[in-house]
């Protein structure tokens, strides 16, 4: 699976959490947080797009998730290594 593949995965997820993104053009740079997501959201968010995934990422991987793109990161190298 792509980067760009997982990035719409996570996109569409944040979108459906959180409604009031829909106009916003989000990017790779963005921090859940920046988008206005507190921290119940960034969960519902990870665990859908992780339910979409067919992965589970264990919680001290996805601390080191930054922003959109070191989640995308840690996402696809799970994906590669549980493939």
């Amino acid at each position: 699976m792509t980067e760009e593949e997982i990035f719409a995965v996570i996109r569409a997820q944040i979108v459906e959490v959180l409604p009031e993104t829909a106009g916003i053009d989000i990017t790779l740079d963005h921090s859940m947080r920046d988008l206005g997501a507190n921290s119940i959201d960034r969960m519902d968010v990870v665990i859908a797009a992780q339910d979409e995934l067919g992965i589970t990422v264990p919680g001290a991987a996805l601390t080191r998730a930054e922003d959109l793109r070191s989640l995308v990161a840690v996402f696809r190298s799970h994906l590669s290594t549980h493939a």
